[in-house]
């Protein structure tokens, strides 16, 4: 579809949620450039519906800069450090799915649903259900491995303000930004009504070119770390996605932010983890410059 006619039925979705809820809503805002739009859209027809960032620590300091650009912002923030939920959880590494899988294998007693994670299983074997043999070496890796930072660091602070106000939230996800997401909105549509925790996706259709293309067309304020040369405005050490996007990344941020990546490599240990990936990844072919 072209760009006003996905700009139409994003803003309908934005007023069925808001009028369902009876404009108890929010705008779940990250700084980044689709939660931005989504701010946009949502303010050009309610200009007071407020948005809230999570100020996880872990963010890169243009977003924390242009997040302070915007009016009507709420600041929240997790009751764990990153550092604590690696400690006793373990690094977000690949994907949030695989992550997961590794972490219920290592705390499963179970043999019969290690086989299944492993593959091993026939009625399992070669399904979503089982590890990638790609990564079944992670299963060994001398350090913990989770999906849990995330839900600490991002969700439960959400939910908490969901509780307390009772407002619904818009979130800027989309369908290409993972396999998991894309499910999940076939699944339950761009409007969530029937989930535990109902969320609104109005931009769930959209493509990176439709929110650049947004951004150009309406002179949409926007942060400065994409000039410079950054895709990924997430955690600034998120391991999520790296061996599709690169581990170059990280020489991005030791070229960019010194001390970031000083207490990243050292203090957090993400040198030895990349590494020992980078290593044992059979398919992978790129090196790190600050590794080899």
């Amino acid at each position: 579809m072209p760009l006003d006619m996905k700009i139409h039925f994003s803003k309908e979705r934005i007023i069925q949620w808001y009028n369902h809820y009876e404009g108890n809503v929010y705008v779940a805002f990250s700084g980044g450039k689709d939660s931005t739009v989504l701010l946009n859209l949502v303010r050009d027809i309610y200009p007071k519906v407020p948005a809230v960032f999570v100020d996880t620590g872990l963010e890169y300091p243009e977003i924390k800069n242009f997040v302070k650009t915007i009016e009507n912002v709420e600041i929240l923030r997790p009751k764990i450090p990153f550092n604590k939920i690696i400690e006793k959880y373990g690094y977000p590494l690949i994907s949030k799915e695989i992550a997961y899988k590794i972490h219920q294998y290592r705390q499963s007693k179970s043999d019969y649903w290690k086989k299944c994670l492993r593959g091993d299983s026939l009625t399992v074997k070669n399904t979503d259900a089982s590890i990638p043999k790609r990564w079944l070496f992670l299963l060994d890796a001398p350090f913990k491995i989770s999906s849990f930072c995330c839900d600490h660091l991002k969700k439960k602070p959400f939910l908490f303000y969901e509780k307390n106000t009772n407002r619904k939230p818009y979130i800027g996800i989309m369908a290409k930004d993972s396999d998991l997401r894309e499910r999940t909105i076939l699944k339950n549509g761009c409007n969530a009504f029937d989930l535990k925790h109902p969320q609104s996706r109005p931009i769930s259709f959209w493509k990176d070119e439709d929110v650049w293309q947004y951004i150009k067309t309406f002179n949409i304020p926007y942060c400065d770390i994409y000039d410079k040369g950054e895709v990924h405005t997430g955690c600034i050490f998120c391991g999520f996605g790296c061996h599709i996007r690169g581990y170059e990344r990280y020489d991005k941020i030791k070229e960019l932010y010194p001390k970031l990546y000083d207490y990243c490599m050292n203090i957090l240990g993400f040198e030895k983890v990349i590494k020992y990936i980078i290593e044992n990844d059979v398919k992978n072919k790129k090196k790190c410059n600050f590794l080899f």
